[in-house]
């Protein structure tokens, strides 16, 4: 069955259908001449969370359909991050982040450990450079103690720059439970035993869209190809319907807005949504790598601050900062090509359907480049806690973009994964505002929803 529902997806990407052609309305109202298909289970991105989430469910005896509008998994958010595995000292007690965290940490190591991902538990710093900063940590040991996180040590800074003699600080927060690990590596093997349990992916295929009907979930779908030809003027034409029984939208920065072209859901139960984008930038003209542990000040508003991550190679990267895009005050429809505007090249449009067309990066005005000019508060942030850093040696590395439930000014929301409890249609579960630990935190979400939908 599910075969043959991945062959109709395929076939329909390639149609010959010119949805640059105007439709009339009776046309479009009507899905009595597209073909449906009954499925079990649809997981909608594959980010590592989605991956994740697929994974889990198919080990469960699910079977499984993963569609994503890209070319392969891992396009977006989940590409372009720090790659830390975090402890869970940052988050409220008793949060989503916090529980997701403490129990994604356990199990990534034991997952990375197990089938060779790439991974160490090189530890983290987080450093307070001047008095005024020292309460601040305090609440950070206080709140990884509660959160159950081991081995926390506060450091006098005399301690923390014997470890590390390039540091700079008055006192420090060690957490030796924190690492780092290669993303694409952990993908690739979540999703090839995912595949090895019988879950199908379906790559270039987009969520365009459902409605409700008889109490099940109703998705659209296209071809990416019919979807970046869209002139988006015309109706876009669902090729297939898919009728499944479970649905997990785990569309990442697209996910609010793909739940309001939901037609019967109700909009109420759908947070607002707000962008963070973020740069790195690398350190260059350097033999020796400065730091053997991963360096963060305190936290910043929208973010953990500016700070030093390494990769496996020992190369070293700074970052990300914040830059808040601002948000318009809903999806009034799906024509809406208003862009939102930030200062500086980056635009994107609200609707759901041309911000799924930028964000895959054909024609894309999402703007992932990281413009030179950012070096500049860069400099300063970074030489608080490392002074040495010479002029001239930060260069561009890669920018992301942060979907978030809250924005600039705002207390930092929780992740949010909603069920039909909160908006009433069986079968549909919601992942809004997975962000910072997402990567951290994708095992144990799959784990937590695979539990929550069993085979029956």
């Amino acid at each position: 069955m599910l075969k043959e529902t991945v062959k109709t997806l395929k076939r329909s990407s390639i149609g010959i259908i010119n949805v640059s052609k105007p439709a009339t309305r009776k046309s479009w109202n009507s899905t009595t001449t597209i073909p449906k298909e009954k499925v079990d289970c649809v997981v909608i991105g594959a980010g590592v969370v989605g991956i994740a989430v697929a994974r889990e469910l198919a080990m469960k005896g699910r079977e499984v359909l993963v569609l994503d509008s890209g070319p392969t998994f891992g396009t977006a958010t989940s590409s372009r991050n720090s790659e830390v595995i975090h402890a869970g000292i940052y988050y409220p007690h008793k949060s989503l982040k916090t529980a997701f965290c403490v129990r994604g940490r356990e199990l990534l190591y034991k997952y990375c450990s197990e089938h060779e991902i790439p991974h160490k538990q090189i530890g983290k710093l987080i450093v307070a450079t001047g008095s005024v900063e020292i309460p601040k940590l305090n609440h950070l040991m206080n709140c990884g103690i509660q959160n159950g996180v081991n081995g926390l040590r506060m450091l006098e800074g005399f301690e923390a720059m014997r470890l590390e003699p390039e540091l700079h600080c008055v006192k420090a927060l060690l957490s030796p439970l924190s690492g780092i690990l290669d993303s694409h590596s952990l993908m690739l093997s979540l999703v090839g035993e995912a595949e090895s349990h019988n879950a199908t992916f379906s790559y270039n295929t987009t969520v365009t869209g459902g409605h409700i009907e008889d109490n099940h979930l109703h998705l659209y779908t296209s071809g990416s190809n019919d979807f970046y030809n869209w002139n988006g003027i015309s109706p876009l034409h669902p090729r297939l319907i898919l009728v499944p029984e479970l649905v997990v939208n785990s569309a990442g920065l697209s996910a609010p807005a793909l739940a309001k072209r939901f037609k019967g859901l109700n909009s109420c139960a759908i947070p607002s949504a707000y962008y963070a984008r973020g740069c790195y930038f690398t350190l260059s003209n350097t033999r020796v790598t400065p730091f053997k542990h991963l360096i963060y000040p305190i936290p910043e508003e929208g973010g953990l601050g500016v700070h030093v991550t390494l990769d496996l190679d020992g190369r070293v990267k700074f970052g990300p900062d914040v830059e808040w895009i601002e948000s318009v005050p809903d999806i009034s429809s799906f024509l809406n090509k208003e862009p939102l505007h930030i200062a500086g090249p980056f635009h994107i449009c609200h609707c759901y359907l041309c911000f799924l067309k930028f964000n895959q990066g054909i024609g894309s005005r999402f703007d992932y480049s990281v413009s030179t000019n950012r070096v500049k508060r860069f400099y300063p942030a970074i030489r608080k806690y490392y002074p040495n850093l010479k002029e001239g040696s930060l260069e561009p590395g890669y920018a992301g973009i942060r979907p978030k439930l809250s924005g600039a000014g705002q207390f930092p929301a929780d992740f949010m994964i909603q069920g039909e409890d909160t908006h009433g249609v069986p079968g549909l579960v919601n992942l809004f505002g997975i962000e910072s630990p997402g990567l951290t935190s994708s095992m144990a979400i799959g784990e937590y929803i695979a539990a929550k939908f069993p085979k029956y």
